[in-house]
């Protein structure tokens, strides 16, 4: 990790602090509120709302484990870094919500198999859950600011968690008026609704923080996009392989470049340099780009990969060339191109007596390998 990388790492880790701290605050607060009026008013309906807002707390403290330690820097045993604990937090966090979503529906279907049993409220009571609602509003709206200028799917899941909360503080003011107009059971028909929705967003948050752990692809508008770009850069004569992987709101990305064969190994190396930083500053998701050159396009086959290597080739090409300087076919340069063998080499213009004599023995070193089916074309290269 480049010290830009990890700048914006500790970065992010201090957002993710101060939004998840605020939030900490809010919800100690409104707990205590609610709780202390539910028990002077005698609501357990606002008691039972204040324990949930109680319960945001731990949410809000799994969020600031995960946070510190997901955003530590990669080391040798967690080379990719440690975003995934973020995953594994939200995914936490889904089932928590899922958890609340199905126990609201549950106490909401007693009520209503029990419509004897009423709930007591008060105008302080209904004042609470108001303000309740307002504000765990308010740090569901700060928070998912947060969540989407970070990507962060963990900081999003807890601010649902902070609307569900914002959602039962309804289900308490739906019940006062229908204690007001005479209609108790509106109280608990509302909470199956909203223990609906809140199971719904936990399940959606678990589906798609389980995706990321094994490791799904970005959006297809994504890859097309870095696709695009890497067509954009100069020397890359096709893109193939392309595969990209999610990792706390992060995208790793490996891909195969085909570049002009003839090329020198770092002329090669800068074009992928060259992808790599175009992807890092204009696809704001990738943090990490693996490159691998290719001579060829070797996505449906691989036809030069039985050929023989450097070593066996340069010392049949000794004994096949014997009238050559040793030093010079050491230093032949080797192409593996099309399921054959291109050769150049670069010979002492001393080597010839005159210039005349160029031409035989290029001719005489191509029929020395004629007879050799991994050799393709022979090229010869005098210099002074």
């Amino acid at each position: 990790m480049n010290i830009s990388q990890e700048t914006a790492h500790q970065q992010r880790y201090r957002d993710v602090r101060r939004v998840t701290l605020i939030g900490s605050i809010l919800d100690f607060v409104l707990g205590v509120a609610k709780i202390l009026v539910g028990w002077l008013a005698n609501s357990q309906a606002l008691i039972a709302d204040g324990i949930h807002s109680f319960s945001d707390l731990l949410t809000d403290f799994m969020v600031l484990y995960a946070a510190r330690h997901s955003h530590q820097a990669a080391d040798e045993t967690h080379p990719y870094g440690h975003g995934r604990i973020e995953t594994v937090a939200t995914v936490s966090l889904g089932l928590v919500l899922t958890g609340i979503g199905i126990g609201i529906a549950y106490s909401a279907v007693q009520r209503l198999n029990e419509p004897d049993v009423l709930l007591e409220f008060s105008v302080v009571a209904a004042l609470v859950a108001v303000m309740s609602i307002v504000s765990k509003e308010w740090i569901y709206r700060y928070t998912m600011v947060a969540a989407r200028r970070l990507r962060s799917e963990m900081l999003m899941a807890n601010a649902w968690h902070s609307r569900s909360d914002a959602f039962s503080s309804i289900v308490v003011l739906i019940g006062i008026a229908g204690v007001m107009l005479g209609h108790a059971y509106l109280d608990a028909v509302a909470a199956v609704i909203v223990a609906a929705m809140i199971a719904k967003i936990g399940f959606d948050l678990v589906r798609s923080s389980t995706q990321e752990l094994i490791d799904s692809a970005l959006e297809p508008d994504k890859v097309s996009a870095i696709r695009d770009h890497i067509h954009a850069v100069n020397g890359v004569r096709s893109a193939h392989t392309l595969r990209t992987r999610k990792s706390a709101g992060n995208a790793f990305v490996d891909v195969h470049i085909q570049v002009d064969p003839r090329l020198s190994v770092s002329e090669g190396h800068r074009i992928a340099d060259a992808v790599r930083q175009r992807l890092l500053e204009q696809i704001d998701e990738v943090t990490d780009v693996t490159i691998h050159i290719d001579p060829e396009n070797d996505e449906a086959s691989s036809p030069s990969s039985d050929l023989p290597p450097r070593e066996q080739v340069i010392r049949e090409l000794k004994q096949r060339w014997p009238q050559l300087p040793v030093a010079a076919i050491d230093a032949v340069t080797l192409h593996y191109l099309v399921g054959r063998i291109d050769v150049v080499i670069d010979l002492p213009i001393n080597l010839l007596q005159n210039i005349d004599q160029a031409a035989p023995l290029m001719q005489e070193l191509k029929q020395a390998v004629a007879t050799w089916s991994v050799i393709g074309d022979v090229q010869v290269r005098f210099k002074v």
